[in-house]
């Protein structure tokens, strides 16, 4: 079944730009990221997550970070309770809000019209037409977390890579360094969320 999966992982096409259209918010520049040390604020570093696991490998490149509406700290606690039934731990939280923070700013999308990429929907925008799972699954914010999870879980070492680099694996986007951006806001809400 892993090899199944990790087939499925890796032959999934994530958000990509076509025709113009594109199915997120704006990405950041085109530059090859570097690695920084930045480190977790000192806010959630009290929360009791041990903080060097959210982020073992620094950061690369410059952060971006946005203000959350209560739908989307909705999201963020569904991504951690599924993260946390799939049996994975806080740095694969922060991997998967990370990359749902590039593809969706953590909205939950439905179809998108003209503006949409493929039929790339939800939290992940996973396509159905990929194997993701049905529309009305791939908008449930559980399903959709455990189908990444399942993902991240195929894909050999992820725990020993940096950031965009597990999240390109298993969203082989057209973009790979723009998940790198937001890493230290999504462990900051980990590290905020987790034991919440």
């Amino acid at each position: 079944m892993r090899t199944s999966l990790r087939t499925t992982a890796l032959g999934i096409a994530g958000l990509t730009l076509a025709g113009g259209a594109i199915a997120a918010p704006a990405l950041a520049a085109d530059h090859a990221p570097t690695a920084l040390a930045a480190p977790v604020s000192a806010a959630a570093a009290s929360s009791g997550v041990d903080t060097g696991t959210l982020t073992p490998h620094g950061v690369q490149g410059e952060q971006s970070r946005i203000t959350l509406s209560g739908e989307q700290t909705d999201n963020v606690k569904g991504i951690i309770a599924a993260t946390k039934k799939a049996g994975m731990d806080e740095r694969a939280a922060v991997v998967a809000i990370a990359t749902a923070l590039q593809e969706s700013k953590l909205e939950n999308l439905g179809h998108l019209g003209d503006r949409n990429d493929h039929d790339s929907q939800g939290l992940f925008q996973q396509r159905p037409s990929s194997g993701w799972g049905t529309v009305e699954q791939i908008t449930d914010v559980e399903y959709s977390t455990t189908a990444f999870l399942n993902g991240l879980k195929a894909v050999d070492g992820w725990q020993d890579m940096p950031l965009t680099q597990a999240a390109q694996t298993v969203q082989v986007s057209a973009y790979p360094d723009h998940y790198a951006q937001w890493e230290t806001q999504a462990a900051e809400l980990v590290a905020q969320h987790w034991n919440s």
